[in-house]
């Protein structure tokens, strides 16, 4: 089996105490992830990031600090039947939206993308987020020095 290896980048954009989230189903279940996806060869990681951000919530958005890193060996985690051999290396960014915004799938979403949605901070369990590793940090994004390598966690 070949392993796939990828650079992945995403938006962590909170607002109002309110964090902008895809709402995703897969054959297990329902639950939220950030915007983001792929770099594609050749592409700066901000630059990806403001393409995804276009493709799956159609917003234009200002790349900020790189707040955290995360590995993601899908062999190492409960999924690993489901995502194949898979070590995706995710650039997490603070962004911001350039213009007046309400949740829309962009042009390009995901697959098995639902929707777009405001989700409160302290709801993110119950929006059944992921990575669960993140939600300490989302809650408390003053405390930590940046940025902050996650592990390998989901």
């Amino acid at each position: 089996m070949k392993e796939r290896v990828r650079n992945s980048v995403k938006a962590v954009i909170i607002s109002g105490g309110k964090i902008l989230l895809l709402q995703k189903l897969d054959a297990v279940s329902r639950y939220t992830v950030l915007p983001g996806g792929g770099q594609r060869t050749g592409e700066p990681l901000p630059e990806a990031l403001r393409r995804e951000c276009l493709e799956e919530i159609n917003a234009r958005v200002n790349v900020g600090a790189l707040l955290f890193v995360r590995d993601y060996i899908s062999d190492n985690h409960e999924f690993a039947g489901l995502s194949g051999h898979v070590h995706q290396v995710e650039f997490l960014f603070a962004c911001e939206l350039m213009d007046d915004y309400q949740p829309e799938n962009g042009l390009e979403p995901d697959r098995g993308q639902q929707q777009v949605l405001w989700v409160p901070l302290d709801a993110l369990e119950q929006a059944n987020f992921y990575p669960r590793a993140l939600l300490p940090y989302l809650r408390n994004l003053d405390a930590a020095d940046r940025p902050v390598y996650l592990g390998d966690v989901n």
